[in-house]
């Protein structure tokens, strides 16, 4: 709602500029598409490392080893 709010009151200052922006939003959200894809891809694979490195831990019960 507040980007919808600033969009209004650059309509109101600048309209070419907000018309301008108006367009390009979604050539942007397509150019950063893919950046965020790959982000997803690197949570997925870090979070499976360290699956993997705490399995140990899990299975021998790290929280009752702790006293």
């Amino acid at each position: 709602m507040l980007t919808f709010l600033l969009w209004l009151l650059l309509l109101v200052v600048c309209w070419p500029l907000a018309l301008l922006a108006l367009l390009l939003y979604p050539l942007v959200w397509l150019v950063l598409l893919p950046f965020r894809l790959l982000g997803l891809a690197f949570e997925g694979v870090f979070g499976l490392l360290r699956g993997l490195i705490l399995l140990p831990a899990r299975v021998l019960g790290g929280r009752a080893m702790a006293r």
